[in-house]
């Protein structure tokens, strides 16, 4: 299949498959972001508010290059697709514009830290009162109840806490972290998949609920069992690039650079040994199969090892690929960012910045033949939207004035 024919049906004059949905965003950084991304993604109206100041995501570094002023490139990724609004929650006027907004929304998501909503008088309690079928989507690192529901939750500090990190790194050395946010991203994707499901569940019902979703849950929850067999007292090891499904695992060096290769059956074992010259290897019972591979896995690796030494990259992965074998070249993200199948998949889009700059940013993993999910806007500049919202809730030119005055929304 190519792209055009996957497309054939596609309507491009909906926003996406969530057209019709509003969602109220009070989030920072980028778990909760994340997950307005997704939803805007796919079509919802986000609404994302801002104290005044703007929200600390804009000043993170690094930035986009030529952008003026400077545009962070963490709030760029995932606050495109939406529309801003400057509001300061801790006021009172704030908070009753928050209300009326959330009175005509389907969804409110944030990712304060427990308890700090309901301080501001916009917790869940307060907006079910102006609009009771309403999907109230929390974030936060150790969720809404627990011992430790009141910690301060970074994805760094889940990695840490969920047992991540002491299975991440090399055999010998110290536990490393992953170098992304893992638990942020996929705390954001829990978040979106969860109001989905709430919005079928209401869709059917005609109710409402709270949602609570913990970065230290996501990551536990994608641990492919471990938190299972340690609760069982099986002994886990770290692998570094190795794995425990499958020998040989491993990252091989060529010549010119490195490639991944992953021999999960038996049946491919015997391919290999037949392309690297060593057919007799799969007939010897120290490696025929896995288990055995396991016992010899030091003399596995160093056979496939001293095989690609001499050889490119090139050389060695079209035999492997043609011959059905596991394999994939090891590449930098500038190097993947310039692959045609990467371009084809659209998975960068031009957009332009709210300075006027045009800038490729990270496009939607998921496409929908019908109802195609594209960055449509840039992240916009603080406040873009305030007018525009605020009168679509009654306010007047004249009361905007005055909000402005008393610092509730951005002045100028």
């Amino acid at each position: 299949m190519d792209k055009t024919e996957f497309f054939r049906d596609a309507r491009y004059d909906l926003s996406g498959p969530l057209a019709g949905i509003r969602v109220l965003e009070a989030t920072t950084t980028w778990a909760g972001p994340m997950c307005g991304c997704l939803l805007a993604d796919f079509g919802a109206d986000v609404i994302k508010v801002e104290l005044p100041d703007g929200e600390i995501s804009r000043t993170i570094p690094p930035f986009l290059p030529e952008t003026n002023p400077p545009i962070s490139n963490m709030h760029a990724t995932v606050n495109r697709n939406k529309r801003s609004l400057s509001l300061d929650l801790r006021k009172p006027e704030g908070r009753d514009i928050f209300l009326k907004i959330a009175a005509r929304s389907d969804v409110v998501l944030e990712n304060f830290r427990p308890g700090t909503m309901e301080k501001w008088g916009v917790g869940y309690d307060a907006v079910r009162k102006v609009k009771p079928d309403i999907i109230y989507t929390s974030i936060s690192g150790f969720g809404q109840f627990g011992p430790d529901h009141d910690r301060a939750g970074y994805d760094t500090l889940a990695q840490a806490a969920s047992g991540f990190m002491s299975l991440n790194g090399n055999r010998e050395g110290a536990p490393v972290r992953a170098a992304t946010a893992l638990c942020d991203d996929l705390a954001g994707m829990h978040g979106a998949l969860a109001t989905l499901a709430a919005l079928s569940h209401r869709q059917r019902t005609g109710e409402g609920q709270h949602i609570d979703v913990a970065l230290l849950d996501s990551i536990l929850f994608q641990s492919n069992g471990m938190l299972t067999l340690a609760a069982l007292g099986v002994p886990l090891q770290r692998w570094g690039n190795e794995s425990p499904y499958a020998m040989p695992a491993n990252v091989y060096a060529c010549r010119d650079g490195h490639f991944r290769l992953a021999v999960v059956l038996d049946s491919h074992w015997k391919v290999l040994a037949r392309l690297i010259g060593r057919p007799d290897l799969a007939e010897n019972p120290d490696f025929a199969l896995q288990a055995n591979r396991f016992k010899h896995r030091e003399e596995v690796n160093a056979i496939i090892a001293d095989w690609c030494r001499s050889r490119s990259v090139d050389d060695v992965l079209p035999l492997f690929i043609k011959e059905g074998v596991a394999a994939a070249p090891v590449r930098t993200y500038d190097q993947a960012a310039q692959d045609p199948h990467v371009r084809e998949r659209d998975m960068l889009q031009e957009t332009r910045q709210a300075d006027g700059s045009a800038v490729p940013i990270t496009g939607p993993a998921a496409k929908f033949s019908r109802t195609p999910t594209r960055v449509r806007t840039a992240a916009s500049a603080l406040g873009a939207h305030d007018a525009e919202i605020l009168h679509e809730v009654g306010l007047s030119p004249a009361d905007m004035e005055q909000l402005r005055a008393r610092g509730v929304i951005r002045k100028g």
